[in-house]
């Protein structure tokens, strides 16, 4: 039998900013530090089972800190 080759159409993905408030990338930011950091314990005390967890964390709280400061510079563009 053939292979039949099927593309998948991308998902449009909004901007972080454009989806959430500064207040709420700054509150997502706290809870993401906090996570980082009952990973790591977790990891010390051999308790986490999956230690990606703490990479992934890592990348999410790089990206909170990009969209809060994308937003910080289009204000300060906007006045």
């Amino acid at each position: 039998m053939a292979d039949k080759k099927t593309t998948k159409a991308k998902p449009t993905t909004k901007k972080a900013t454009e989806v959430k408030t500064i207040e709420q990338l700054r509150a997502d930011l706290i809870t993401k530090n906090d996570d980082l950091l009952q990973a790591r314990r977790g990891n010390a005390a051999g308790e986490l089972t999956n230690p990606r967890v703490i990479t992934v964390t890592r990348k999410e709280i790089a990206r909170l800190h990009f969209a809060i400061r994308a937003y910080e510079i289009a204000q300060k563009e906007t006045k």
